[in-house]
């Protein structure tokens, strides 16, 4: 039996809520902040009032870098609200995830409140390995909840100062 994985982070980027809302609902840039994610299709352009496509093709860095690839639907979206997603039934990731863009307090920018949950691949290798759930997700990653922190702080980088942070390719100091 699979179990499902909730991961709920909040933090706040100093930018106005539509900024970062209209950023976010362009799903071509999610692979730019979201590190195991390599690309991001729309497949389906039906128009909702908002003018948005309601299905779109998500492909993923897996585990020994294999591609793992799925179909996700928009089930909510609210401008400068909120975006809800979930995976199709039958899609090789069963994962569903909300974000929440509120102003916040003092206005110091917006609360950008992310909500993951997702089943980790169980199949024959979680059984071969009988391992918990977070050391499954592991096996495909990092932990959850630290790949979605660090998300979020790509984000922040990115709309606060227009570039993420980084040391890879750079000398280590002696």
């Amino acid at each position: 039996m699979n179990q499902q994985v909730k991961v709920e982070k909040t933090l706040t980027i100093n930018k106005p809520v539509e900024e970062l809302y209209r950023f976010w609902r362009n799903f071509d840039n999610l692979p730019r902040f979201i590190k195991h994610l390599k690309e991001v299709r729309v497949y389906d352009e039906k128009r909702e009032s908002s003018g948005h496509a309601t299905r779109t093709h998500w492909i993923s860095k897996g585990f020994l870098n294999e591609s793992v690839e799925w179909d996700v639907v928009i089930t909510e979206d609210r401008e400068n609200e909120l975006i809800a997603w979930t995976s199709v039934e039958g899609a090789a990731i069963e994962t569903s995830g909300r974000v929440h863009f509120k102003p916040a307090p003092g206005n110091r920018g917006t609360e950008v409140k992310t909500i993951r949950e997702f089943t980790p691949p169980g199949g024959a290798i979680g059984a071969a390995l009988a391992k918990p759930v977070a050391d499954i997700a592991k096996l495909f990653g990092e932990d959850p909840e630290q790949q979605i922190g660090d998300d979020l702080r790509r984000l922040k980088m990115m709309m606060e100062a227009g570039e993420i942070a980084t040391t890879e390719g750079q000398p280590r100091g002696k």
